[in-house]
């Protein structure tokens, strides 16, 4: 019989518990040691009464930040009224939210499916391209994430690949293109992308069996180091893709919906790609993803008999949550407020690298920003665990990305409602956590 929930656990019982029934599923990682309680606005605050400032918006997904007293209302009315439908079943909510997304997209992405998680937009993109090409050959960059479930997972290098077993047939990785620290450079020592792209492609070619389906790549790569590849880059990456009769696939789970500045990253490089993924942001918190392509494109994929059936798909309460989100977005204007709240992040930033010799460099755009650590005579590993456990100490959640090679990097994502006084606490918490583990190492 299952015991009752009524008498809160002890803290001791409650770690013993989460120790004893827990599945751990962050690889090395722990889970947090505190208890939280509740969320409001940039906010979480623990059972024994600390406040923390949430500098990732959850899990990089709570763009209107904790609690926002719309979502709350929309959630409370809508539950009230239709939740769950039979997944062949449609409701005002769900074509309404598809016309407001098509309306924000360039032309020619109307066609609009609803799911739930950035994984499950990935697996349904990555079905579509290869039904409609006919193909199956799949190419990423080597530190990509696009989530956890099998084509998902074989289209991601940052981690989570060894131990499991044979990836989906067909996956290629390409290198990343960082300027950080370039593996292809001009005879001046600059960073020459152009070359490390076409080679990234030879090597393709070269191991194709002809059947190159799709390139599922982000933005702004996030897990992989907050890595923004250069102006030019996706119209190059685009026309790689035309040349071999592949569709361009981008995943804007962290980067779309305004986060960047723009509402969408790729608005920058002024391409559209054939398939748009969305998830995290849009459902500011809650469990909603959509994917985004063109009539052309989803009228072949019904030709040939396209199912993506899914127990969530076309969910009316989070598409109200949805629709919710877009109002908040456009009232708010809250592009612009992430422009410029970006610049106040980035110019924090800068000033800490100026301060502290341990940081290595600042990228990012809008309101998702990353912090380099150098490679230090102890590792970056150490140096960034003592960072992230003094910020913690100090009422600061961040989150640090370790790759091999590449060092820690920070990953800086606070809710596009954050003020501006609450992105100096956080600035002024990282500046004194930097400084105490520099000390110390």
């Amino acid at each position: 019989m299952a015991s009752s929930t009524a008498a809160p656990l002890s803290t001791a019982d409650f770690w013993a518990d989460a120790d004893r029934h827990l599945v751990r599923y962050a690889g090395a990682g722990t889970f947090t040691p505190e208890i939280i309680a509740r969320a409001a606005g940039s906010f979480l605050y623990t059972e024994s009464g600390r406040e923390i400032l949430d500098f990732t918006s959850g899990q990089m997904s709570a763009i209107l930040g904790h609690a926002h007293p719309e979502i709350v209302a929309t959630v409370r009315r809508q539950v009230g009224e239709l939740d769950h439908l039979f997944s062949g079943m449609l409701s005002r909510p769900v074509v309404d939210l598809a016309r407001r997304l098509a309306a924000t997209v360039p032309a020619p992405l109307e066609k609009v499916l609803l799911l739930t998680t950035g994984a499950e937009s990935n697996e349904a993109a990555l079905r579509m391209a290869k039904l409609v090409t006919g193909k199956h050959e799949i190419v990423s960059f080597a530190r990509s994430w696009h989530g956890m479930t099998q084509a998902a997972a074989s289209a991601t290098y940052s981690a989570g690949r060894k131990g499991y077993g044979p990836a989906a047939p067909g996956n290629f990785a390409i290198p990343v293109p960082s300027a950080f620290r370039p593996d292809c450079t001009t005879a001046g020592d600059d960073f020459d992308w152009r070359r490390q792209l076409d080679l990234a492609f030879e090597l393709i070619d070269a191991q194709s069996v002809g059947s190159l389906a799709a390139c599922l790549v982000e933005p702004i790569l996030s897990s992989g180091g907050v890595v923004e590849p250069p102006p030019g880059y996706f119209a190059a990456l685009q026309q790689k893709c035309r040349d071999r009769g592949m569709l361009l696939i981008l995943d804007e789970a962290q980067t779309g919906l305004c986060r960047t500045g723009t509402w969408y990253a790729f608005e920058r490089d002024g391409v559209v790609p054939d398939i748009l993924t969305l998830s995290k942001t849009l459902g500011a918190g809650l469990p909603l993803a959509a994917v985004l392509t063109s009539a052309e494109i989803e009228q072949a994929a019904h030709e040939r008999g396209y199912l993506f059936f899914t127990t969530h798909v076309s969910d009316p309460l989070v598409a109200a949550v949805g629709n919710t989100v877009l109002d908040v977005l456009i009232r708010d204007r809250l592009d612009e407020r992430a422009a410029e709240l970006g610049g106040v992040l980035r110019q924090g930033l800068t000033d800490i690298a100026e301060r502290h010799d341990v940081v290595a460099d600042i990228r990012g755009r809008g309101l998702l920003a990353g912090l380099q650590l150098h490679e230090t005579a102890r590792g970056s590993d150490e140096l960034g665990a003592l960072i992230t456990r003094r910020c913690l100490e100090l009422g600061l959640h961040m989150n640090i990305v370790q790759l091999p090679g590449m060092g820690g990097v920070f990953r800086i994502a606070p809710a596009l409602t954050a003020t501006e006084g609450e992105l100096s606490l956080g600035l002024s918490i990282l500046d004194d956590a930097i400084g105490y583990a520099s000390a110390r190492l």
